[in-house]
């Protein structure tokens, strides 16, 4: 058992690692080389440009010589908070500015509870001198003596803490109304502000019936609605089973990336001659080859087989999905049709809102309905299995993190801990670390499970990953870290008492897992958060990928890819920290200031993050917060449980049942919030829908230009990527022509290339280092 000096050598471990982490960002992301890798949300959105691009000398460009930003390094602090939400709404999107509001809650409902917590139960617990007459039988430290398990049984100083666990729900549940119902507000006005978007149109139509041998899908599709919904249908898309040209489409764009890079090096180096590779295996023999005609021929062959691919696709029933979406002239119509029961089969024509184009995941569209539900349970046993796997690593991981308790079982091991430092050492800082190793490759383990259940948005695939992750975090690192760490720590305790002893001895234990979770706080939440604005992985992958990859301006972007906000781990890992800060706030009050700084250090730095570096793929509203609301809401539930057995190990028959009322009342209050607040997030008022098309048919925009837009809007990126590669391809003629035409060298001017420019939307520009591709075709997904 961690005692406090354990915990003090932890504490300046994580300490100094969070402040080297805050210190060597604070000089990286000044640095000039490192711009793309701390500001790449401004790149995306135009406003920012290379500062290596600004002259200066040679060693300038990559080092920052300006010896009094260096005196003011820390300056992003006070940056980061100066953003208003609003603007944080306009820059990053509602889901941000939500996601952030969680960490403000967390500050709202636990500096309160810290403050009453430390001043009453504090004192109630440190003078109830039970675990000096049990540090005997069981593992004990100072810490525990400050925890509930230290009040002696039948004690009346139990209903302090009852009546605290009343007071800390109510205030809980006080703040999470009006937070609720703050959201819920953001999120209308969002949707009601915000311009036509084509998922406002569009419903997402799966499980199409067989139309027959003679009708097509879309020719089905076409029919039902004209016939059901004639007022609003406005058009349809059909979904085609695109994958194999997806691969295709892959492979184009690494040879298009090869070909530009062996072009740009025959272009700064004209004078050598053109480059060249052998014919063999990763180029190491074989017949030597003109590498720019080589990959041009590969590009031509390959570009003819994606006509031939696609022209397949588009013409063989057997390629189109019983999946379509389908466009009304209204957002009235399209609530009607998205939230209704479209035919008396309930299990045919089933209707959803349209996730917004960027966050179809349209893999999975090609899955047959009728294997969704196969796939579900598959997973679900799958979940259940690994939940359960992981418990060996956790006992491992609880066995380190109590030593005196494993040396009585296995006496070999008390030379080791004898060692002072060592012992410190290992119970202080290593359980903590060693756990959230252990937790590093499971949320993609998650979301490829939640892929292979068919979801068919990035949104819901983060949210149900995050809902496995948020299980697997509840029943290991919580409840498992409490029962394994109760059996390694108090085993020679129940070989030597009796049986009528046990339930006492578990009562007592469980409280004393809070040494633990503050290693694993201060691990995972501050020196974790600290490595999170550090992007170290990033910063080593950009430019390892600068050196050995990148080859062209596309690959520098990919390479500075800064993607999203994690939410299916960061959302459970916070709601870890809620469930541990409410169920220890009458237990272990001491645990309380841990949570407190992992709070404010992760807003400040995640708002750091979501201002200058994440861009997010998608937009759902918010869509995530009813889950949020909903875990919170159960750790509330398992705190008070909790304490109703730790209440019943203690013999307190007189103050246990005043407790009974509590799940009650919250479980009613979640009830009611749910048929309060909820149903914004599920369905879309009529009455918001009726109004936002009453403003429109005052606007300029006509039918014709929605009909285009939303015709256009859901068909697969695929085809629409492999359109622009073939325009690509004619700006790059155009170019080459117009350089032969004026002798222009790639090191000169782009004013000789404005004709190219004016007919074509991709163009080059070129520069001293290399010929950047300012607007080109769009990413494939």
């Amino acid at each position: 058992m961690a005692t406090v000096t354990d915990i003090g050598v932890s504490a300046l471990f994580n300490i100094i690692g969070a402040f080297v982490f805050l210190l060597a960002f604070a000089l990286l992301r000044i640095q000039p080389i490192n711009d793309r890798v701390y500001f790449p949300k401004w790149y995306i959105t135009g406003s920012r440009s290379s500062p290596r691009r600004n002259g200066g000398s040679f060693v300038g460009r990559f080092v920052n010589l300006n010896l009094w930003t260096y005196l003011s390094f820390l300056n992003w602090m006070p940056q980061a908070l100066k953003m208003s939400e609003s603007e944080i709404i306009n820059h990053a999107g509602l889901d941000s500015a939500v996601f952030l509001r969680i960490y403000i809650l967390g500050l709202k409902i636990f500096i309160p509870i810290t403050i009453t917590a430390l001043l009453v139960l504090l004192p109630v617990n440190a003078s109830g001198g039970t675990l000096f007459i049990l540090s005997r039988e069981l593992v004990v430290s100072n810490i525990d003596k400050l925890s509930i398990s230290n009040i002696h049984p039948k004690s009346s100083r139990f209903f302090v803490h009852i009546s605290l666990e009343y007071l800390f729900t109510f205030w809980t549940c006080f703040l999470l109304y009006k937070e609720y119902g703050k959201v819920v507000s953001m999120r209308l006005n969002f949707l009601a502000t915000q311009q036509k978007q084509a998922e406002q149109f569009t419903v997402l139509v799966r499980n199409v019936p067989s139309p027959g041998p003679d009708r097509s899908i879309a020719n089905a599709v076409d029919c039902f609605f004209k016939k059901n919904h004639a007022d609003h249908y406005l058009c349809q898309q059909a979904v085609y089973n695109a994958n194999k040209f997806a691969k295709l489409m892959k492979k184009r764009e690494r040879l298009q990336n090869w070909l530009d890079y062996n072009q740009l090096k025959s272009e700064r180096h004209p004078e050598k001659k053109r480059p060249t590779h052998k014919s063999g295996f990763l180029g190491l023999w074989g017949e030597k080859m003109d590498s720019i005609d080589f990959y041009k021929q590969q590009i031509k062959n390959l570009d003819e087989r994606l006509a031939t691919e696609k022209q397949k696709i588009l013409k063989d029933p057997k390629c189109v999905l019983p999946v379509a979406f389908v466009s009304f002239d209204s957002r009235w119509g399209a609530a009607v049709c998205a939230q209704t029961q479209q035919s008396k089969n309930p299990t045919t024509w089933l209707t959803n809102w349209a996730p917004e184009p960027r966050d179809v995941y349209w893999r999975n569209l090609a899955i047959p309905f009728v294997s969704l539900s196969v796939r579900k349970l598959v997973i679900s046993l799958s979940v259940f299995a690994l939940v359960f796997f992981y418990m060996i690593p956790i006992a491992f991981v609880q066995s380190l993190a109590n030593l005196e308790g494993l040396q009585k079982v296995a006496p070999f091991l008390k030379p080791l801990i004898k060692v002072k430092a060592v012992k410190s050492f290992l119970q202080g800082f290593l359980p903590g670390l060693t756990l959230k190793i252990f937790l590093l490759v499971l949320p993609k383990l998650l979301m490829m499970m939640s892929k292979i259940e068919g979801h068919v948005a990035f949104s819901v695939l983060e949210r149900r990953t995050a809902a496995k992750y948020y299980y697997f975090m509840l029943v290991n690192v919580f409840l498992g870290s409490i029962v394994t760490g109760t059996a390694f720590q108090q085993l020679y305790s129940f070989l030597h008492q009796a049986p009528t002893q046990i339930p006492r001895t578990i009562g007592v234990s469980i409280p004393q897992k809070a040494t633990f979770f503050m290693t694993y706080i201060m691990v995972d939440g501050w020196a974790g958060i600290a490595g999170e604005i550090l992007r170290l992985k990033p910063l080593v992958i950009f430019h390892l990928k600068n050196m050995f990859i990148v080859k062209t301006e596309r690959d520098r972007e990919k390479a500075m890819n800064p993607r999203s906000v994690d939410f299916p781990e960061t959302l459970p890992s916070l709601q870890l920290y809620f469930l541990l800060g409410i169920v220890y706030a009458v237990v272990t009050p001491i645990l309380l200031p841990f949570i407190l700084i992992f709070f404010a250090f992760a807003y400040l730095v995640y708002r750091h993050q979501i201002i200058n570096v994440y861009n997010q793929r998608y937009e759902s509203a918010a869509a995530f917060w009813p889950h949020v609301h909903g875990r919170i809401i159960a750790s509330l539930l398992i705190s008070q449980f909790l304490l109703m057995g730790l209440l019943s190990t203690k013999k307190a028959l007189n103050s246990t049942p005043f407790l009974l009322a509590l799940p009650i009342l919250t479980f009613s209050f979640h009830k009611y919030c749910k048929h309060r607040f909820e149903p914004a997030f599920r369905k879309y008022p009529l009455e918001e829908a009726t109004e936002k098309d009453i403003e429109d048919q005052t606007s300029e925009q006509g039918l014709s230009e929605l009909n285009g837009h939303l015709s256009d809007s859901y068909v697969h990126p695929i085809f629409t990527s492999f359109e622009e590669v073939v325009e690509l391809t004619e700006v790059q003629v155009d170019i080459k022509r117009i350089q032969k035409d004026n002798k222009v060298g790639s090191h000169k001017s782009v004013v000789t290339i404005q004709e190219a420019q004016s007919s074509n939307s991709a163009f080059y520009q070129y520069e001293e280092e290399h010929v950047e591709i300012v607007q080109h075709y769009q990413s494939i997904t």
